[in-house]
This record gives C-alpha cells, sequence and structure tokens, in this order.
C-alpha cells in the first residue's frame, strides 16, 4: 500500500522494522532514551549495544523530542529516537504529531532519503492505534507537502495484521485524493 505526495513515498507495510533497509528507522523511545521492552528492546537486541550507548551519551530528550544514532549493527544507518506521549498525561495528540515532526527533521537534517516508523506510542504508552494512525499520517503527509525535505520515502513498518489495516484505513480516508 503506498500514496504519493509531491513524488514522495508513503508507503504501509507489516514486518520487523529492524530488518528495514531504509536510511534510518524510528525507535518508540522513551524520554530516557532507555532501549527497554517492544520496538527498543528489538532495537537494542539486533542493533548491538553500542546504540544504548550513544543514547545514554546524549542523556534523554523530551516528549515530543527526537535523537538520532547510528545504526550499530543494523541495516539501516541511523536509529531516530522518537519519544512518543504516555495515555494520559495530557496533550497527547500534539506531543506524537511533535515526535513525528521532529523525527522527520533530524532525517532531513542528516541529508537521508528513506525512514521507517512503527506506530509510535501504541505499545506500553497505550496510545490508541487508530488516533495514533490519523495523527502520524496526517503529520508526515503535512511535512511532505509543505517542507523542502531530503526525504523521498516514508515507510511505516508496523508490527501485525490488525495495526497494518488501521493504519491502512486511515491512510485512505486521508489521501482520498492521493495516488494510492
Amino acid at each position: 500500500m503506498q500514496w504519493s505526495i509531491r513524488d514522495r513515498q508513503i508507503v504501509l507495510l507489516q514486518g520487523d522494522i529492524t530488518e528495514m533497509d531504509t536510511d534510518a528507522i524510528v525507535n518508540a523511545a522513551n524520554k530516557d532514551l532507555v532501549l527497554g521492552a517492544g520496538v527498543a528492546g528489538a532495537i537494542r537486541t539486533k542493533g548491538g549495544p553500542s546504540i544504548q550507548e550513544e543514547c545514554n551519551r546524549i542523556g534523554g530528550a523530551p516528549v515530543g523530542g527526537a535523537a538520532i544514532t547510528t545504526g550499530g549493527n543494523l541495516t539501516a544507518r541511523y536509529v531516530i529516537h522518537a519519544v512518543g506521549p504516555r495515555m494520559g498525561e495530557g496533550d497527547e495528540d500534539r506531543k506524537l504529531a511533535d515526535a513525528t515532526r521532529n523525527s522527520l527533521k533530524l532525517a532531513h537534517e542528516k541529508g537521508l532519503a528513506s525512514i521507517a516508523f512503527p506506530a509510535i506510542s501504541t505499545g506500553i504508552f497505550g496510545f490508541p492505534k487508530d488516533r495514533c494512525a490519523r495523527i502520524m499520517l496526517s503529520t508526515v503527509a503535512e511535512s511532505l507537502k509543505s517542507e523542502d525535505l531530503t526525504l523521498k520515502q516514508v515507510v511505516f513498518c508496523l508490527w501485525g495484521e490488525e495495526t497494518l489495516q488501521i493504519f491502512d484505513a486511515a491512510a485512505r480516508e486521508l489521501f482520498s485524493g492521493e495516488d494510492g
């Protein structure tokens, strides 16, 4: 499933983000940048200890913020650690949009052409998947339409068929006038 915006691609697929052959993958991070469970745990396991060591040197990022490290042993050259909100902390929609936007900004600053996102904050942080899909997809679309980004492809690499279907439904609604 893919859509074009200004000759840039938004792609939805089901898979393991740690296996993505994109310039960067996005980690659904906590504010301390400690690679614990879920996406972060998989990145730690497959990417090796150097990623956590870089995160420790960075020291953390605010909710809605993002930080970048190398990809360690991953195929992706970089990992962008996007700090999404915990459900119930307040102003979650803005914080998720900011985490998405700040990830795109870091990718642009590094001159990257491709990036892969997970469904940020939908695991242990409890953010509803349908709400996440609408926020992240619309934020990416706005950035691709309005900014002169180096990015040519934004992939949403989603874990599980249910999450893929939720993102697909949101994308079809948001991009009904775009290529499908």
